[in-house]
């Protein structure tokens, strides 16, 4: 491995690595699923920190690069200063046949001129030198590579990149393994290391624990890029799950009742691991009014929740009212962006869920605000809806029973059943439902009649 060292020749050769790069990434990066500013142009980079992992020469090379994107914002002026993005750029004289898919393009001068750069995740060589980087805790550049000490990584894992992405890229070593690469990253804590660590310490089993971890530190700030844990070898993906066993005609009950029982474990274990703040009635109804104003952005937006706009702001005042009364509610650290395919099930049957970074849209100072654990329930019960609504015919029965099952699941664990709190319950799933209208509307419109199905229930 190489270390790029800061000098005026670096800063020359990054630059120049970078202008022969950049018409190549500008076409490029808009194609990729884990690219937030699709449908507007790339035009331009402004370089956050390059680091040579491989050197270009050799049969194999390996860049690092955080590169802020820069594109026009929706009112036409340049964002500045950009969201950051993380890539690995692999370097070959050619591509063989297997790598087509990773293919970014052929460089035409610089230092690489007459080189193909490619998406290096593909490519398990490169993909094996970051597992090796983390088994060895080492500081290239301004990356740091950590693992818990505790925990060992055996050499020679083989890699293979998993191709169903969204926000991010795992790759899979061995079946021991997954490495989840963050792709659009900002600096401070991230949630999807800073949980799972507070849950590790906890001794929470429904999490896996942190194997490894990739961090930089750059200009006194500092950026989390990836994670390392176990591999649930043989799990099956939740919704994947769900969905095989609506096509079979089977019940789910039992299985959403464990599921519910996990949500429950993370929860408690989430309260004893970090703080909790009592919401009283100032911020319940700053929390009713941002419910009520995207209620009234996503009526302009998706002219279907007119008429039953009245109905929906019911549940908002509810909650406003139950403040007024006195009430209060305990917020805590949650997963943040619970769904179906947020959790894992093993061959044992155990669940386990995975991804707490939260909604990623959302700022990260707003990731980590406590909340009631009410919200991510709020999320299961919707997305039982969507599972539901996914066969034809619909199956809502099968709905109502999976988050019946879910609801008393989790109160064996927590002693409370969140269906005891309907005021809150109503609110969040009202606002969960306001929400997929309007990415239905814009995204998906021949899944519009899914949430909007639960607008006409949560409105009544």
């Amino acid at each position: 491995m190489a270390e790029t060292v800061t000098s005026s020749d670096t800063t020359r050769t990054t630059g120049h690595l970078l202008a022969s790069l950049d018409p190549l990434l500008r076409e490029w990066l808009p194609r990729q699923r884990w690219f937030a500013g699709k449908g507007r142009p790339v035009t331009g980079f402004t370089p956050v920190a390059v680091t040579e992992l491989l050197p270009p020469d050799g049969r194999v090379g390996l860049y690092h690069l955080l590169l802020r994107v820069h594109q026009p914002s929706t009112l036409g002026a340049e964002t500045h200063p950009g969201d950051c993005y993380q890539l690995l750029i692999g370097v070959r004289e050619a591509l063989p046949p297997r790598l087509a898919p990773a293919l970014i393009g052929h460089v035409e001068d610089g230092p690489l001129a007459g080189r193909t750069v490619y998406e290096a995740l593909y490519d398990p060589r490169p993909a094996e030198v970051l597992l090796e980087a983390l088994r060895t805790r080492a500081r290239i550049g301004g990356l740091r590579f950590e693992r818990d000490p505790h925990q060992e990584i055996r050499e020679g894992l083989v890699a293979r990149l998993m191709t169903a992405e969204q926000s991010n890229s795992s790759v899979v070593y061995g079946d021991t393994f997954i490495l989840k690469l963050l792709r659009r990253v900002a600096p401070g804590v991230n949630p999807d290391l800073e949980i799972p660590l507070a849950l590790a310490r906890e001794g929470c089993p429904r999490v896996p624990a942190p194997t490894a971890w990739l961090h930089a530190e750059l200009d006194e700030e500092s950026y989390v890029l990836a994670v390392l844990q176990p591999f649930v070898s043989g799990a099956s993906d939740g919704w994947e799950l769900a969905l095989r066993e609506l096509a079979k005609g089977e019940d789910f009950a039992a299985e959403a009742r464990g599921l519910g029982r996990a949500t429950a474990e993370v929860h408690t274990a989430l309260a004893r691991a970090l703080p909790t703040v009592t919401l009283g009635h100032v911020q319940l109804q700053s929390l009713a009014d941002g419910m009520t104003e995207r209620l009234a952005a996503a009526v302009q937006a998706v002219p279907s929740l007119r008429p039953y706009e009245g109905g929906l702001r019911s549940a908002y005042a509810a909650l406003a009212s139950l403040a007024t009364e006195g009430r209060t509610w305990t917020a805590q650290r949650i997963h943040g962006d619970l769904h179906l395919g947020q959790c894992l099930r093993s061959p044992s049957g155990e669940w386990s869920l995975i991804d707490f970074e939260g909604e990623p849209a959302r700022p990260a100072a707003e990731r980590r605000m406590p909340q009631p654990p009410v919200r991510d329930i709020a999320g299961m019960l919707r997305s039982f809806d969507y599972a539901a609504h996914s066969v034809t015919p619909p199956a809502p029965d099968w709905a109502r029973v999976c988050r019946a099952a879910y609801c008393s699941g989790y109160a064996e664990v927590a002693g409370r059943d969140p269906r005891t709190d309907p005021v809150l319950l109503r609110a969040y799933e009202t606002d969960k439902a306001v929400y997929e209208t309007v990415y239905e509307a814009r995204h998906r419109p021949d899944w519009l009649p899914v949430p909007l199905s639960a607008i006409r229930r949560l409105a009544a």
